[in-house]
């Protein structure tokens, strides 16, 4: 069986002193790309580069000094050529060592981390979500705020802009400064910024709903809904502002904002059950999270704007039916995937629609193979 390679993928990656690697290259074709080893081989670290082809903190919200491998420079470089329609381009991101925040270039040129999310969309799936539904809304917000910014590219913008403001209004609610100037200034900001977030996550529901609708893969459908706590969503810009005027004074007696975007949670329903996703059992739970990021994909797919997709360990959840239709639809909608596992076994239905690496460690370095199953 084999299958063409994504129309927009990426040919090329190259990663030095990241994590455990030490120095990798590989050359891709648009195909799948299915990468097994040992736990703690590397396979996850050369996800988490790929992660940082988008704007943020990468699949395990690391700080950039973070990353650099023990014993290296301090510095670690991540670059890729993206196949387009249009062209090849030329991704390049990394910390210099003498630097604290990484940098971005693309096709040589310095460049924001923003300008990423308006070229390449990065969706993942990793163990760590795993425990999405019962956690703290901060990892739901985070989720689907990934999800808006590769649907809406002023998504990135917004949070930014949204996050500065309103750490600004928390220092001055936390000195008890009482100019109203300054107040309305950022108020104004927050309340821009904040009714474009609200807008947006309104519109990756809907967009994910229909999404799931298209789905026949035998994936669970998740009915979703973004709430806020004891508030209306912040869709009036003016009626957002007035109310973060009118709360002044409850807000700076907590020492914070009580009121906005940043307060929102993600709350999940197994449709066909009836049955919250917090409730539901762990199997469950990561198939409606599965079902989720495909319906992502397949809405960027549908829109031209295929995504890169990164499945940590999620083969090994799922029975061989499941994979075989998790792989077909990954083919049929022309993504470029990673997948990782540790047998290769796991990736026995992907025969020629994929490229497979083997990852190893010896010394604390991965070292990766390009090799077909055995």
């Amino acid at each position: 069986m084999t299958g063409k390679g994504a129309a927009t993928h990426l040919s090329a990656l190259s990663l030095s002193e990241f994590r455990s690697h030490a120095r990798a290259r590989l050359l891709l074709d648009g195909r799948i790309v299915a990468l097994w080893g040992a736990n703690g081989a590397g396979k996850t670290n050369l996800l988490e580069a790929v992660s940082f082809l988008s704007p943020g903190r990468g699949l395990r919200g690391a700080g950039a000094a973070e990353l650099a491998r023990r014993g290296g420079s301090g510095g670690w470089r991540v670059a890729a050529i993206l196949e387009t329609p249009e062209g090849p381009r030329e991704i390049e991101t990394g910390l210099d060592p003498a630097e604290t925040s990484r940098r971005v270039r693309l096709d040589g040129k310095a460049a924001l981390q923003t300008d990423l999310a308006r070229l390449l969309p990065v969706l993942w799936l990793v163990p760590a979500m795993d425990r999405l539904w019962t956690e703290g809304a901060e990892g739901r917000r985070r989720f689907l705020d990934r999800a808006a910014m590769s649907l809406f590219p002023d998504h990135a913008e917004a949070a930014l802009a949204y996050e500065k403001a309103l750490r600004e209004r928390n220092r001055l609610l936390r000195d008890g400064v009482r100019d109203g100037h300054w107040y309305a200034v950022l108020e104004a900001q927050m309340a821009g910024a904040g009714t474009r977030l609200a807008r947006n996550r309104a519109g990756t529901v809907a967009v994910l709903a229909a999404a799931q609708a298209e789905a026949e893969t035998g994936f669970p459908a998740a009915a979703l809904a973004v709430t806020y706590p004891g508030e209306a969503p912040p869709e009036d810009e003016a009626a957002f502002a007035e109310a973060l005027a009118r709360g002044r004074r409850q807000d700076m007696a907590a020492g914070r904002s009580l009121l906005g975007p940043h307060r929102a949670d993600l709350e999940a329903v197994w449709a066909a059950k009836g049955v919250a996703a917090r409730d539901c059992s762990t199997g469950e739970q990561k198939a409606l999270l599965l079902s989720l990021v495909l319906a992502n994909a397949r809405a960027l797919a549908r829109r031209g704007r295929a995504p890169l997709l990164l499945l940590d360990e999620v083969a090994a959840h799922l029975d061989r039916h499941r994979r075989a239709a998790l792989y077909d639809e990954l083919v049929a909608l022309r993504l470029q995937a990673f997948l990782t596992g540790t047998e290769p076994a796991l990736f026995a239905e992907l025969g020629g629609m994929a490229q497979y690496w083997e990852a190893a460690e010896a010394g604390g370095t991965t070292t990766l193979t390009e090799r077909r199953p055995p």
